[in-house]
């Protein structure tokens, strides 16, 4: 069964990383870098010539580049042919811009890990290495053997000392500056990723396309405009998650038309969602509330709740419940990529409309 996104995320992420970069210091840096030169150089040199096409063609002449993100700025000297994501979503905007990264990390537990709907055709049948699970981190060792030549870790609330031990293996790109950790638009980390790759004008065709595709939206429904839309999940009876507004889900709620209460952002805080008991769920009383949830089996405790069932958004049904998979609707609002989101346009805007 997949696990969906929780608040504690990235902590678990952060412990996993700490934990394994502190051995990762000690050990597997000597046997990928030794030798001489700068941070991600020795691990380029390292790898194998031949590759497994992971590269996209003709973006040669773009390198060198330097990408600036929140720990400073990255040189990447030439053309990455073996490239490791563990951002909980880089794949996807690698993939989109005709990148295939031969290690990821696995979110929602999904086999094969290729077989998302919109990403499928993308990948072309390779299978990456799943370097860990969300809930696990990232195995290092895994990594090492990868022999990457660049690192992508733009999702996945990366701190200074991981991000510095990490470069001593390959280029890495970090969360973009200004947002909290998870918090970042898929535009800034779509620009990031072209910056990284040398495809700077792809990452800006494939970023219009998508915002004429919601601003189409937008048109055809202009009732959204200025209503009110919560995204919501609960893990354990009696408890509620309620995403604020940068978190990719809610992001995709906005970009459709509606609105993101402050109270929920404020909530939250630094978290990417605010978290309440059943005492709390007035703060679901919204115009649109979209419940997204690991299977249906949650759907009937959630509207048994006693408070739950006395809300207007209840009693008039402007609630929408979804799963993150089978279907992977709530996935592919999770990724909020450049490639998923025309999946989930064409899923969730019929769905609200009705």
């Amino acid at each position: 069964m997949a696990h969906p996104p929780t608040s504690f995320m990235g902590a678990r992420l952060a412990r996993s990383l700490m934990t394994a970069l502190t051995v990762l210091a000690l050990t597997a840096v000597a046997a990928a870098c030794g030798g001489a030169g700068e941070p991600g150089e020795r691990a380029a040199a390292a790898s194998p010539s031949a590759g497994t096409g992971t590269a996209a063609p003709g973006s040669g002449g773009a390198f060198p580049v330097r990408v600036e993100h929140l720990y400073g700025t990255t040189e990447i000297k030439k053309k990455p042919e073996r490239i490791v994501t563990i951002g909980l979503s880089d794949h996807e905007p690698v993939l989109a811009l005709g990148h295939k990264p031969v290690g990821v990390v696995d979110w929602f537990q999904r086999s094969p890990f290729t077989d998302w709907p919109w990403a499928k055709q993308a990948w072309g049948g390779a299978e990456p290495t799943v370097l860990g699970l969300r809930e696990d981190g990232v195995k290092f060792e895994k990594l090492v053997t990868l022999k990457p030549d660049l690192i992508f870790a733009m999702y996945s609330g990366i701190q200074q000392e991981h991000y510095d031990q990490l470069s001593k293996i390959a280029p890495v790109v970090a969360q973009p500056k200004g947002y909290d950790p998870y918090a970042a638009p898929w535009q800034d980390i779509t620009r990031l990723a072209g910056r990284a790759l040398g495809e700077e004008a792809k990452a800006e065709q494939l970023i219009t396309g998508i915002g004429e595709k919601f601003a189409q939206v937008r048109k055809e429904n202009p009732q959204w405009a200025g209503k009110t839309a919560v995204a919501a999940d609960s893990f354990k009876p009696g408890q509620y998650s309620a995403f604020q507004k940068g978190d990719p889900k809610s992001a995709f709620l906005a970009e459709l038309g509606f609105t993101i209460p402050e109270e929920i952002t404020k909530q939250a805080g630094t978290s990417n969602v605010a978290e309440f008991g059943s005492e709390g769920l007035n703060i679901l009383e919204v115009d649109r509330l979209v419940w997204l949830t690991t299977g249906k089996e949650p759907w009937e405790r959630i509207k048994n709740d006693k408070v739950y069932k006395e809300l207007k958004v209840a009693k008039e049904g402007r609630d929408l419940f979804l799963t993150y998979q089978d279907p992977p609707i709530g996935a592919a609002l999770s990724f909020n990529t450049v490639l998923s989101i025309p999946y989930a346009v064409d899923q969730v805007v019929p769905l609200l409309k009705k």
